[in-house]
């Protein structure tokens, strides 16, 4: 496989990216069970998520790094990349609690639509304006596939209900993933970005913008059930957290803005998924064409950065 700047071959970038939109899609089905087992709110759900996934990193970290002090394995990123960190930061921040409050105030099937559905939109104009990344016919057709089966797949059911407040939450909710996303490109084509150090310190940087928040809502949730709480509280840090936004890191900052965009996709699709298989909703008309249009999108997206890298790498040789 072609290998990008950082050393991350393009082939292992794209199955990273795969793998963390494909986690992301189970955190819901598991937010869903923290939410029927107590009463902890969203926001101080997504500030023990990347609290929990902060400290979790930075012990893995200490543990691969043994002769060093913790000093110096927070002092040298920091010194590195703190602007990196506290924009990327800043932007998964507003990412995440703009898309709850689009989702409480429109509904989980429109706010997923705006949100998802306006990010790759925002990316592709981005990147085009500020890195010069060009989709093609090809590209733009993938787009649109995956824009469409998005769209059939969240709202097929026809039940969703519109309101200007969620739509506003969920624009800036995808103005703010697109900023992250470009960020992460844009600092992985120079070579000179960590995605270890970008993802440890990034969920420092959400867990003290969310933690006000938390606060407010109720930061230690009343349950009867605290062991079976804090084990869908543990699968959230770990899977969907942790190790979905490591890979996430690591492979959009050698993919494509664009394609990124469209892979990550795979997260309402994985949940669709989860709730026919495993929560026994019903498998509809929509949900397959849906599927169907969001798969072949990201495949042949897939398809096209790995031809488009070999090209570009035989060309450098």
């Amino acid at each position: 496989m072609p290998t990008a700047v950082s050393g991350l071959s393009v082939g292992r970038g794209l199955l990273y990216l795969i793998v963390a939109g494909t986690a992301w899609g189970t955190a819901g089905a598991a937010a869903a069970l923290v939410f029927a087992a107590g009463d902890m709110g969203p926001v101080s759900l997504s500030f023990w998520r990347c609290a929990g996934g902060f400290v979790l990193l930075f012990a893995l970290r200490l543990v691969r790094s043994r002769r060093r002090s913790a000093a110096a394995a927070v002092g040298a990123p920091l010194r590195r990349g703190l602007p990196r960190i506290v924009a990327t930061g800043v932007s998964l921040a507003v990412f995440q609690t703009a898309y709850f409050a689009a989702v409480e105030s429109t509904g989980l099937a429109v706010g997923t639509v705006v949100t998802m559905g306006a990010g790759p939109v925002l990316i592709a104009l981005g990147a085009r304006f500020t890195m010069g990344e060009r989709l093609g016919g090809a590209g733009v057709v993938a787009v649109a596939g995956a824009l469409a089966g998005l769209v059939v797949l969240v709202l097929g059911g026809g039940d969703a209900s519109v309101r200007p407040a969620g739509v506003g939450w969920g624009l800036l909710s995808a103005a703010a993933y697109a900023a992250m996303t470009l960020l992460t490109r844009w600092w992985g084509r120079g070579g000179a970005a960590d995605s270890s150090d970008t993802t440890v310190w990034s969920f420092a940087v959400v867990s003290v913008c969310l933690l006000p928040l938390a606060a407010v809502e109720g930061l230690v949730p009343h349950t009867a059930e605290p062991a079976r709480m804090g084990l869908y509280l543990l699968y959230i840090v770990v899977i969907p957290t942790a190790v979905a936004y490591a890979l996430y890191f690591a492979g959009a900052a050698v993919i494509r803005s664009a394609t990124v965009s469209v892979i990550t996709l795979l997260e309402p699709l994985s949940a669709a998924v989860i709730a026919v298989v495993l929560l026994g909703e019903e498998l509809t008309v929509s949900t397959v064409l849906g599927t169907l249009l969001m798969l072949a999108a990201v495949t042949g997206l897939a398809v096209a950065e790995t031809i488009g890298a070999g090209s570009r790498g035989a060309r450098l040789e």
